[in-house]
């Protein structure tokens, strides 16, 4: 009977072998505890969340070295392939099929340097840093930024008509002063788009 009525009655040790004695001051300690754990003094957030790119009409838009350093390398790997592709394709249509046309031959060569330039993207893609399968790769290539390529073939082909009225002679000096003016007009013309592009949206058209 003495058994029972020991079952019934609250045991005196709760808390995991605690006697009451101690339980008012660990209750006491939960709220402070329970504080420490859920609330905490707001942390300022990454500069990289926080900065956001200012806009494109303020002078500070345009004073990041290591964006114009990207920039410059992405817009150099275009032109190499633009340049390629168009001047080849220039010589190649005057030389077998002059009577195409100034237009059409110009025009033709502008698409062929951009698909030099693709071509060549998709291979520094699958065999340089990147190392991706020659399908990514391709697709990558193909969906950089055609304004850029356009921008480029633009300056370069406008440049090199008005220059030497876009007729190629390899024994001209005249020709390969009007080439490097060109070439440069078409570094030039895409540069600052290439860098606001990677300067705002963090993307780059290689």
């Amino acid at each position: 009977m003495a058994y029972t009525s020991r079952l019934r009655q609250p045991c005196g040790r709760l808390c995991h072998g605690l006697s009451p004695f101690f339980r008012p001051r660990i209750t006491a300690g939960l709220p402070a505890l329970s504080d420490a754990f859920t609330t905490s003094t707001p942390r300022p957030a990454c500069p990289s969340d926080s900065n956001t790119a200012p806009s494109l009409l303020q002078p500070t838009f345009w004073t990041t070295p290591s964006a114009w350093k990207r920039a410059s390398l992405n817009t150099l790997r275009c032109l190499v392939g633009c340049t390629v592709g168009d001047f080849s394709m220039l010589w190649f249509l005057q030389a077998y099929y002059p009577a195409l046309g100034m237009g059409a031959i110009m025009g033709t060569s502008m698409a062929a340097g951009i698909a030099s330039s693709i071509l060549l993207e998709t291979t520094l893609l699958r065999l340089g840093r990147d190392q991706l399968p020659w399908r990514a790769a391709f697709r990558t290539a193909t969906g950089m930024s055609l304004i850029s390529m356009l921008a480029m073939e633009i300056a370069e082909s406008a440049v090199d008509y008005h220059l030497t009225g876009g007729c190629v002679a390899l024994d001209d000096p005249q020709f390969w002063g009007a080439a490097v003016v060109s070439v440069g007009a078409g570094f030039l013309a895409a540069l600052p788009y290439n860098y606001a592009r990677l300067r705002k949206y963090g993307r780059a058209c290689h």
